[in-house]
């Protein structure tokens, strides 16, 4: 997505590049790319929380606890999956404020999204299989949240539920972290940020309790925009950005 917004732009003597680098090598790699006239660089598991001690956290990525993208003329690391997220609950019209929302799972994305469902003025309640997990969350984190059982979401009645695990991801696309003995509230709003497959099983469910239903590939897409703003200061193409994702899902 990144290359097509380039050419889009006119931008040819931009290029981004995948690059492997092992966990006991990250502080070197960091430098060596920094001497290469890299920018900067995007960051996935499982350094997301490692690199955090060779770069500059930003007020953001320090309240996340986790860094996804650096640049390295500032060599300032920021977490820019909470406006990703944030930008497209907002792009289809789902509005957070005073709402209640159930956010399943307590790793690095749930962590993303709470903060940014709490700074938004949500009502947000964790639900994680590991009571310890969600616990350390909820105590790092320091936003507003509550812990409940998938049980007592259903009776808290949310409008919107976001799924940050990674049940449902393809090749266990018959999966689904709603749990069959919990019914799934009417008209109920999902986002699940799994985008392979398009259509996940916890998106079904909702779909068939009258509500609505949407992928994380809008998150995928608007947080690698962030990033790219960051890196060129140019305004990005979503529209070309999410065409490129779609047909590399498709291929």
């Amino acid at each position: 997505m990144h290359q097509a917004a380039y050419e889009s732009l006119g931008m040819g003597d931009w290029q981004y590049d995948k690059i492997a680098i092992p966990p006991d090598v990250l502080g070197h790699s960091i430098k060596e790319l920094r001497n290469h006239d890299f920018v900067g660089i995007n960051v996935t598991v499982p350094h997301k929380e490692s690199i955090m001690k060779f770069v500059r956290a930003d007020p953001v990525a320090q309240m996340v606890g986790a860094i996804n993208t650096v640049d390295f003329r500032e060599n300032i690391g920021t977490n820019t999956d909470v406006v990703g997220f944030m930008d497209d609950l907002a792009a289809n019209g789902i509005i957070v404020r005073d709402q209640r929302v159930v956010v399943l799972g307590a790793g690095g994305a749930a962590r993303a999204v709470v903060y940014g469902l709490a700074k938004a003025g949500a009502q947000v309640a964790i639900v994680n299989r590991s009571q310890e997990r969600a616990q350390e969350l909820a105590r790092t984190l320091l936003v507003p949240m509550t812990l409940m059982s998938q049980e007592e979401a259903f009776e808290w009645q949310p409008s919107l539920i976001v799924n940050c695990t990674s049940v449902g991801m393809h090749p266990e696309v018959c999966a689904c972290p709603w749990r069959d003995v919990t019914p799934m509230p009417r008209a109920i709003t999902v986002y699940d940020t799994i985008y392979r497959p398009a259509k996940t099983q916890l998106m079904q469910r909702a779909e068939e309790a009258n509500g609505r239903a949407f992928n994380g590939v809008g998150m995928l897409v608007r947080q690698g925009a962030a990033a790219f703003k960051i890196w060129t200061g140019v305004e990005p193409p979503i529209d070309v950005m999410i065409d490129a994702v779609m047909s590399a899902l498709r291929s």
